[in-house]
C-alpha cells in the first residue's frame, strides 16, 4: 500500500517566502526615495528614521545606515511571517496590498508616533507609497511562484 502523500498545512513554502521577503525587503523603499530625488529633498531621510528605531540617540549617517540595514529586513520579516499566516493562497498579490495599507495606517498612524518620532515626522503618502509597495511586492512574488508550481506541477502529469 502507497503511502498518502503529505499535503502541507503551510499557505506558502520557506523558499517561496523568503524571495518574497528578499524582493520587497530590497525594493519597496523606492517610491519614497524616488519621491525624494523628485523633490529635491534628502533621499536618506526614511533611512536615518529607520535607523533611529534602533539607535535614537545617534545622529551618524553611516552608524544610522547600518542600523536600518538590521532594522527594517527585522521589521520587513515579522510582517511575512504574519502574512504568511493570513494570506489567502488566491489573490495573494491583492490581500497582501490591501493587508500593506492596514500595516501602514497601524506603523504611521499608532506604532510611530508613540515610539519612532523620526518615523512620525516623515513625510505620510510616501511612507505609506512605500509600505503599499512592500505588500505588492510580497504579494506579487509569492503569487508568481504559486503560478509557476502550479505550471510545472501540470507538466509533471
Amino acid at each position: 500500500m502507497a503511502a498518502e502523500p503529505q499535503i502541507s498545512k503551510r499557505r506558502f513554502g520557506r523558499r517561496d517566502l523568503f524571495y518574497a521577503w528578499l524582493v520587497a525587503t530590497v525594493f519597496s523603499g523606492l517610491p519614497s526615495t524616488l519621491h525624494a530625488l523628485v523633490r529635491g529633498s534628502d533621499p536618506l531621510e526614511a533611512t536615518r528614521a529607520a535607523g533611529k528605531m534602533l539607535l535614537p540617540d545617534v545622529d551618524d549617517t553611516f552608524t544610522l545606515f547600518a542600523a536600518a540595514a538590521l532594522v527594517h529586513p527585522a521589521v520587513s520579516l515579522f510582517w511575512t511571517v504574519v502574512f504568511a499566516a493570513l494570506l489567502p493562497r488566491r489573490h495573494v498579490l491583492v490581500w497582501a496590498t490591501l493587508g500593506a495599507a492596514a500595516v501602514a495606517w497601524l506603523d504611521l498612524r499608532i506604532i510611530a508616533p508613540l515610539a519612532f518620532p523620526s518615523v512620525a515626522a516623515l513625510q505620510f503618502w510616501p511612507q505609506v507609497a512605500d509600505h503599499l509597495a512592500w505588500g505588492a511586492l510580497l504579494g506579487g512574488t509569492l503569487q508568481f511562484r504559486l503560478y509557476r508550481a502550479r505550471i510545472r506541477a501540470s507538466e509533471d502529469r
